[in-house]
Formats: C-alpha cells, sequence, structure tokens
C-alpha cells in the first residue's frame, strides 16, 4: 500500500494515508515523498474528502471485544455510501493499463526477484515503472511509474507498450474481494517461482493456492509467456490444468534456463549452451533459481542472457534480505525478511555455505506471520534452524508452545534453542552467549521490536 500511495503520487494525485504501527523502511519512504500518514482508523477521516479510498487488505469488518468496529473509518464510508476500491484494482484501473505487465509470483522470492528483473531491464535502458514489496538498494525506493513508452521497442506483440514490473501476491485482496491479489494484474510475462503452502489463515490446503495460481495462468494471452521453476511438482500441477501462453522453464537440468556452478560465480546455460555468467555478491542456490527467473522473465521482452548475467554483478539486492545492518566487536548482525519454514532454511544455508562449516551462526527469529502463528508449521522449525548453532525465538503472540516445538533442538539455558516473551529478554539472552567472529541474523517479517538496534547498541557498550 505504501508502494502504491508513491504511485499515486508521482501520478500527480494529493495522497493521505492511515495505518497502525507502521516500521522502516516504507515509513521512510512515505515520509521523503511529503506523504502524510495518520495513525490508526478513526472516522473522523472522513473529512479529508477524498476522491476515492483506496482499501489495503488488512482492513476488515472485525470488532473488539467490547463491540465496537476495529476499523472505524471503513465503517463509516460504507455508512456514507463513499466511493472505495481495493489496492490492486486501483492499480490495474489507473496504471496497469497499456503496460506489458511482468508479475512475479511464488511463496518465496517475489520481492528479491522482482528487484531483481526491475534491475536488469533498467540496465537494459528500459526505464520499467516497477511495485515491490521491499526496497531494492539499487533503486532506493519501492515503486515508480516508469517511462510512458518503452524506450527501446521490442518485435513481440505490444513491443511498444512500457513494462511494468510487480511482485504478485497470492493473498487476497480486501475484505469485499477474496481473490488473490495477482489476478488483477494481467500480466503479459508471469514468472511462477515456487509454490507451497502458506496463508493458512486463508488457504485449507495447497491444492486451494494451485487454484489461485491457475486463475493467473488463465490471465497470459496467447503472445504471452510463463516462465516456471521446473523443480517444483506443484507448478507442473497448475500449468497441466491448462495452459494457453508459451512457456519458458528454469532450475531444472533439462530447463530452458539453468545454472552451473557455486550460487556466487555460475555459468547460465540457455536451451543446454553456456552463455553467460552471473558473478555477485549474493549466497545460495535460492538465489541462483531467483536469478534464472528474472533472467528468463527478461528474455522475453528482448533482453540478451549475457546483458541480463552482466546487470545482475552490481545488483546490491533489497533492504531486510541479508541486510548487514551492523558490526560491533567482531559480531555481524543481519535483518532477514524470512518467517516461513523454507525461507528460513534457506536463509540460513546461504549464509552457512558463505561462512564456512567453523562459523557459528545464531539465529533469532519471530513466527509473526498469520500462519505461523497459527502453528501451522511449527513441526518444521526443528529442520528450518537446523543450520544455526544457536537458536532464539520470540514468542508473544502464540497460541502454540514454541519450547515443545523447538524441543528436538534442545531448550533451556546452555542448550541449542532457548525462547523469550518478551524483547528485553530475548536481547540479553543473545548478548550472553554471543561470541566476537559470530553471525547474528534476525527474522521477521515485521519491525521485530527493532531487536537490530538494541542488540548492536548493546554491543557496544559491552
Amino acid at each position: 500500500m505504501g508502494g502504491l500511495a508513491a504511485l499515486a503520487r508521482e501520478a500527480g494525485h494529493n495522497v493521505t494515508g492511515c495505518d497502525a504501527g507502521v516500521y522502516p523502511p516504507m515509513s521512510d519512504q512515505l515520509r521523503a515523498l511529503g506523504i502524510e500518514l495518520i495513525e490508526g482508523f478513526g472516522a473522523d477521516q472522513l473529512a479529508l474528502q477524498p476522491d476515492v479510498f483506496v482499501v489495503g487488505n488488512v482492513v476488515s469488518r472485525a470488532r473488539l471485544a467490547d463491540g465496537s468496529p476495529k476499523f472505524p473509518l471503513m465503517e463509516a464510508i460504507l455508512d456514507a455510501g463513499l466511493p472505495y476500491t481495493s489496492g490492486p484494482q486501483w492499480l490495474a484501473e489507473q496504471v496497469l493499463q497499456g503496460r506489458h505487465v511482468l508479475a512475479v509470483a511464488g511463496t518465496h522470492g517475489k520481492t528479491t526477484t522482482t528487484s531483481m528483473l526491475a534491475w536488469i531491464l533498467e540496465r537494459a535502458g528500459q526505464q520499467p515503472g516497477f511495485l515491490i514489496g521491499g526496497v531494492p538498494l539499487n533503486f532506493g525506493v519501492s515503486a515508480r511509474l516508469g517511462a510512458t513508452q518503452r524506450p527501446h521497442a521490442g518485435d513481440a506483440p505490444q513491443g511498444r507498450s512500457p513494462l511494468f514490473v510487480i511482485e504478485a501476491d497470492e493473498y487476497d485482496t480486501a475484505f469485499f474481494d477474496k481473490r488473490s491479489k495477482f489476478v488483477h494484474y494481467r500480466p503479459r510475462t508471469a514468472v511462477l517461482n515456487n509454490l507451497e503452502f502458506d496463508h493458512a489463515d486463508i488457504f485449507d490446503d495447497l491444492a486451494a493456492i494451485e487454484r489461485q495460481f491457475h486463475h493467473l495462468v488463465r490471465t497470459v494471452p496467447p503472445s504471452g509467456r510463463v516462465v516456471v521453476n521446473g523443480l517444483e511438482e506443484s507448478l507442473t500441477r497448475v500449468l497441466h490444468a491448462g495452459c494457453w501462453s508459451t512457456v519458458s522453464s528454469f532450475g531444472a537440468a533439462v530447463s530452458d534456463f539453468s545454472a552451473q556452478g557455486d550460487p556466487q560465480a555460475f555459468d547460465v546455460l540457455h536451451q543446454g549452451a553456456a552463455v553467460a555468467r552471473v558473478q555477485w555478491g549474493l549466497t545460495g542456490v535460492h538465489n541462483q533459481l531467483n536469478a534464472l527467473a528474472a533472467i528468463a522473465a527478461a528474455h522475453h521482452v528482448g533482453v540478451p542472457v549475457q546483458q541480463a548475467a552482466q546487470a545482475l554483478a552490481d545488483f546490491q539486492n533489497v533492504k531486510r534480505r541479508m541486510e548487514l545492518r551492523g558490526t560491533v566487536g567482531g559480531i555481524a548482525v543481519y535483518d532477514d525478511f524470512a518467517h516461513h519454514p523454507t525461507a528460513l532454511r534457506t536463509t540460513l544455508d546461504g549464509l552457512r555455505r558463505s561462512l564456512g562449516p567453523d562459523a557459528r551462526i545464531l539465529a533469532v527469529f519471530e513466527p509473526r506471520s498469520n500462519t505461523m502463528k497459527l502453528g501451522a508449521m511449527k513441526s518444521q522449525l526443528p529442520w528450518a534452524l537446523e543450520p544455526a548453532n544457536l537458536v532464539f525465538c520470540h514468542t508473544a503472540g502464540l497460541d502454540w508452545d514454541a519450547t515443545q516445538a523447538l524441543a528436538p533442538l534442545g531448550v533451556g539455558p546452555g542448550q541449542r534453542a532457548q525462547t523469550a516473551a518478551d524483547i528485553g529478554t530475548l536481547v540479553s539472552q543473545v548478548l550472553q552467549a554471543a561470541q566476537p567472529g559470530d553471525h547474528i541474523v534476525c527474522m521477521s517479517n515485521g519491525g521485530f521490536g527493532g531487536v537490530h538496534e538494541r542488540l548492536l547498541r548493546s554491543l557496544s557498550k559491552q
């Protein structure tokens, strides 16, 4: 929603917004753009008299314990019969019309892959617009409109249409539109990066999510392309349900695009022949696959593989994706957005591969997503955290027993894992265990109580 606000402001609209507990980097970005952010959802905001209210999917018709509405502003909008729409619908109608949309979908890696793709197109001189669920360091902003006409026209259908890259989320659109957000975007290039069970609060099982991914595939035109991870059985099932566009695969040995070599320096193979080499600062097999997805998508709009690989050499990743926040006394503190068990595992695996077997990794995490709060994947946590030497779990807001879930690792003082119900205790536990040379990775999809700054501040006082 912050990215949408930035796009609306760039398009010349007067924009205000409201939310609760906004944290960096989005709060910083909105402030820099001069977009007023109102704390809370009070009905008094009707006095602003906007032309339209763009409603995010955090808003609902929920009631508090005393029976009062959780979102009084929404109730007032409905009562007054004022115009409102969802974020994805506003975007589709006001921004995406007439553009060649490249949409990146998947359980993991959407933000990183979308950022890679936008950067490849930027380096190719195409000045793409983009909307990304994070702040790519190469651009410094999460959204922009981009060129109104493609600087270097392609020979494919709609080859003069300006390019727009978007992170395509499968979560539902709004309380009044339960379709996945991505069905609004109508891409000509659709990346299906991976697919696992997630969002247990709105999906019953993996098949329900596969159905939504197939709805996305149905919107891709015949001249469009579906870029699909050839390693994922779930995505194979999605395409077997029907596909009406060209398909380009990546990842598997027999795919159109594959990799040979270590994730930090590898050859890119196109239909079995080595055509380019990527050497960059990112780690992990997951980022190698993300790179292949971005290269394949860029190829669809005319960017040669060699040019795409060269662009990735100076790709700087995204804020909160293994972002080094500081080093004090030889102890490095990182911030990472990982929250799904597979994302936790791939983040830690990538760091382990980079550091070697002897380095000490301290994983500090909170199960904050709706799926993790429900405990739907708690049994996977010991596997997810296995590459770390020590584990520290923030347990506030959980309805399940984290100590029991982490029991296979050993839980308690002096054990491999510890739990804490508040940030202060968690920080104390980490400080007591940390040694020079350690790498502390803080993982959450929220602000995590500013744990990174608190750790760095406390380490500097030791």
